[in-house]
């Protein structure tokens, strides 16, 4: 499975990424070779940095309080007010290890948040090795445990593999398998693939395999990538148009369903004054935004959160606090 679109959950940490070593600039070019390409980071992830455009919008007023108790572990406190999303306080908590991989990273992590009434979310991720990463993510929903997730990352030079096993159940015979497999090709293409295997009563005929194939073309402003599957195809536009702006577009289409939405989102960034505005539209005439204002000096956030359909006359305002 810290900023004020995660309200819901104490900030994670910096998600899993292939690590970039400096390289010593020479007089002469250097050719591109197999030598230059570097780990592609999971399969999970070949979206990502199209969907960080699009906000996440909120409704109702949000108040979330962090507090770092030492270098290593952190506090949250979550008020939520809202008539669509469940209401309530959340406490949470985020502890960083003394394993440091890199600037950035640091095993193992520690991290979740809980109710008055005891629902529980928790994740843990420790590096195991060098190249090898487990991810234990739980949920515990009306004091019954509704899922959990272990995933294992390996990380080649070139290459990762992932395993994610869900809601495994031996005596009932049921749960759920995925495989994810994304390698570098040349320095700017990755291809990849993902089998994702269902077996349970509820499934129809009792059990389901899925095959879906994934690329992803990057260069230094625009990242293209799209996975094709039975159940249908996702397609992911992003480029950065300058250092205040970035776009995104995106496209899914569910063959099962037999609906396709196509989205357009961007992303502005003010350092002078700030404030980060993202915003999007998508076929179905739905419009979102959501603004994010520092107040500094003191410690605080503002944001600002607005969604309206057009077709379904819905509108949905949202005002948030982030304090710390």
């Amino acid at each position: 499975m810290g900023n004020v679109q995660a309200y819901s959950t104490p900030p994670p940490p910096p998600p899993p990424a292939g690590v970039n070593f400096a390289k010593p600039k020479d007089c002469e070019p250097t050719p591109v070779g197999p030598e230059t390409m570097e780990n592609p980071g999971p399969l999970e992830e070949i979206h990502t940095k199209c969907k960080n455009v699009f906000p996440t919008c909120f409704e109702g007023a949000r108040v979330l309080l962090t507090r770092g108790l030492s270098n290593h572990f952190q506090i949250s406190h979550t008020i939520n007010m809202s008539s669509v999303t469940p209401s309530g306080y959340r406490f949470g908590a985020t502890y960083v290890g003394t394993k440091q991989i890199s600037p950035t990273e640091a095993y193992p992590i520690l991290l979740g948040d809980i109710d008055p009434t005891g629902n529980l979310n928790a994740t843990m991720i420790h590096q195991i090795q060098p190249r090898l990463q487990a991810k234990f993510g739980a949920q515990v929903q009306n004091s019954k445990f509704q899922v959990g997730q272990l995933t294992l990352n390996y990380r080649g030079a070139d290459y990762t593999a992932s395993m994610t096993v869900a809601n495994p159940d031996i005596i009932n015979g049921s749960g759920v398998v995925v495989l994810h497999y994304l390698q570098a090709v040349t320095p700017r293409l990755a291809l990849g693939s993902e089998l994702a295997y269902q077996k349970g009563p509820a499934v129809p005929g009792g059990e389901i395999a899925l095959l879906s194939a994934a690329a992803r073309y990057t260069t230094e402003s625009v990242q293209v990538s799209g996975t094709l599957g039975v159940s249908g195809i996702h397609l992911c536009y992003y480029q950065k148009a300058s250092k205040q702006l970035q776009i995104g577009v995106e496209l899914e289409a569910n063959n099962r369903m037999q609906e396709a939405v196509a989205s357009i989102g961007y992303q502005v960034d003010l350092p002078k004054s700030e404030v980060v505005f993202k915003g999007h539209i998508d076929s179905n005439w739905s419009v979102g935004a959501v603004l994010e204002k520092k107040l500094s000096p003191l410690p605080f956030t503002l944001a600002f959160s607005g969604l309206m359909n057009h077709n379904k006359n819905h509108f949905r305002l949202g005002v948030g606090v982030l304090i710390g």
